[in-house]
């Protein structure tokens, strides 16, 4: 028990709050990743109801993935500016 007292006493606040942006970039990234997998599937799963559409589909898919990755990329920059800071 005591060594896991010194052990606590030992971490500052400044690994902590590392290690929180670290998790944090981790979860933006996995949701963004989730978010573009959706819009594959759905894309998809479009096309092979309506092979008509597929232009607009495709397009419209592309500007979708593009808009989460900016999200995401935006989202990474913040977590980066606050490790420094």
């Amino acid at each position: 028990m005591s060594t896991f007292l010194v052990l606590l006493q030992s971490i500052d606040g400044a690994s902590i709050a590392k290690a929180g942006i670290a998790i944090s970039a981790g979860i933006v990234v996995l949701g963004a990743a989730l978010g573009i997998a959706s819009i594959g599937s759905s894309a998809l799963k479009s096309i092979a109801r309506q092979p008509e559409a597929s232009g607009d589909i495709r397009t419209n898919m592309i500007v979708s993935a593009a808009l989460i990755e900016g999200v995401a990329f935006f989202a990474l920059i913040i977590c980066i500016i606050a490790l420094f800071i």
